[in-house]
């Protein structure tokens, strides 16, 4: 993962197509350990998570090349790597999954469900205030207490949606716009040999909190990817 880290250095001080092409073989090369990490990642993950048989590294890996047509920032390349391991799809999967995000002095690993549809966000805001005890124990765990905290708090709405009470117990969690859960690692631990290991143990010790989110599918049927 080294190379991958000192590549993505590189390129973000570096983020135009004239580096690039002369850093295209480097670029390729990291390229395939990234997708080597992630044919292992879902074969990990597929152990504790039988959702994620099936996938491939293309279903979860994001390209690197950015779509700038309606975007003020024209830089053309992402300056990390990341995947998404996630049941019915994917990258493209509006299903809680697993994330990993290499980019030097922000590496991470991330679940739950990011940026739902607005039908999918209110099912989940349902679940988590009739249900919030299970979210709470599920918080309480050793395990989960040793990598993460609490859903992770951007873009968060200033009050409890309507139709929400507001005096609810844990009112921050029904402001949420994502339901997601975060763990930084440092550049060195991504650079350990035991790298997936240590993402494992993220993995197992965040599925129960999966788990949770994506019985909110059950209970509600799917959703359109875009609402």
């Amino acid at each position: 993962m080294k190379q991958i880290l000192q590549f993505l250095a590189g390129l973000a001080a570096n983020n135009d197509r004239e580096w690039f092409e002369a850093n295209k073989e480097r670029y390729r090369a990291c390229q395939a350990t990234f997708v080597d990490f992630t044919e292992q990642f879902i074969a990990r993950l597929s152990e504790i998570d039988p959702e994620i048989a099936g996938l491939t590294p293309r279903d979860c890996i994001w390209r690197i090349y950015r779509d700038v047509r309606f975007s003020a920032d024209k830089r053309p390349y992402k300056e990390w790597f990341g995947t998404f391991p996630a049941a019915k799809g994917g990258k493209k999967s509006q299903h809680g999954g697993y994330y990993v995000h290499l980019q030097p002095g922000h590496c991470m690993v991330s679940a739950g469900i990011w940026n739902p549809c607005p039908d999918l966000l209110r099912a989940l805001r349902r679940e988590i205030e009739a249900n919030y005890e299970e979210v709470e124990a599920i918080m309480a765990k050793p395990e989960w207490k040793r990598y993460f905290d609490d859903f992770d708090t951007e873009w968060m709405l200033k009050k409890v949606p309507a139709g929400f009470d507001p005096t609810f117990v844990h009112a921050d969690w029904l402001k949420r716009k994502s339901f997601t859960c975060t763990t930084m690692l440092t550049d060195e631990q991504v650079c350990a040999p035991d790298f997936l290991e240590q993402v494992m143990a993220r993995c197992q010790a965040v599925k129960p909190m999966n788990d949770f989110l994506n019985y909110t599918f059950e209970e509600y049927g799917e959703f359109p990817s875009r609402c």
